[in-house]
């Protein structure tokens, strides 16, 4: 896949993806999520798992297993079903996913210039500050342009 096609992938998963920021600050309350909508629609754990198709210790074990983040989506997805309610899966980037990628590009970067620096040094060609920084930058620039395949191995 073409570099600038992964930076347009970014651009338009970011946009989505902020629609969800706002679930990182909810909390699954004490019972977990199953536990706490069964309560409030007022069923019990035996119609619960009628309504699932298992028996009352499955259930018990599942609301056990939720809390504990031992439950599979394919199981939370039929108990949800049985809800009346939509499971909602997602991962949410803790920043946007045009920020990782450089971040990572920028600690790329830094150790690729390194050892370009040390081997100028060595060669009594050692870059000034200021053009260590203006080369690093325009390395930064590259590589955002045409990212390494090599860029997350470390």
């Amino acid at each position: 896949m073409a570099t600038k096609n992964y930076k347009l992938i970014r651009e338009q998963l970011d946009q989505t993806l902020k629609r969800f920021k706002v679930l990182q600050a909810t909390d699954m309350p004490q019972r977990g999520w199953l536990r706490a909508i069964r309560d409030a629609l007022g069923m019990n754990g035996r119609q619960f798992a009628r309504r699932m198709g298992v028996s009352p210790a499955r259930v018990s074990k599942l609301e056990s297993d939720e809390i504990a983040g031992a439950v599979t989506l394919k199981t939370m997805r039929k108990a949800a079903e049985a809800l009346d309610c939509t499971l909602v899966y997602t991962l949410v980037p803790r920043v946007s996913l045009e920020d990782t990628v450089k971040k990572q590009i920028t600690l790329y970067a830094q150790q690729r210039l390194a050892r370009i620096s040390h081997t100028m040094a060595l060669e009594d060609q050692e870059l000034s500050t200021g053009g260590k920084k203006k080369a690093l930058q325009a390395m930064e620039e590259e590589l955002l342009l045409n990212i390494p395949k090599s860029l997350w191995d470390k």
